[in-house]
């Protein structure tokens, strides 16, 4: 499976503040954002051990339809990565400030 992932040139501030905008997808963001430079799969970055798998996809596939993770495929696992330089240079200190208000 191929995932689609927009260009940073297409990464537009209402898709990103929107996707920021649910206090999981943030917390997916955060736990990234903190691990910079690691890949997490989807299950270590689910920031509720019982969430459905079903639903935890929907959260990513927001994330990654917004520009702000990349995602691979890692044998069964979905692997994501933060995209900050791509978030960085569309809107300088957008992820840093949003994070730090969002404390």
């Amino acid at each position: 499976m191929n995932f689609v992932h927009p260009s940073r040139e297409d990464l537009t501030l209402g898709g990103v503040l929107s996707a920021l905008s649910d206090p999981t997808r943030l917390r997916i963001v955060r736990f990234l954002y903190e691990n910079r430079g690691n890949c997490a799969s989807c299950a270590e970055a689910a920031p509720c051990p019982k969430m459905a798998k079903s639903t935890l996809s929907n959260h990513f596939r927001i994330l990654r339809e917004a520009g702000l993770i990349h995602t691979v495929k890692h044998g069964v696992e979905h692997r994501s990565v933060l995209r900050k330089e791509d978030i960085d240079a569309r809107f300088p200190g957008l992820l840093e400030l949003i994070l730090k208000l969002a404390e």
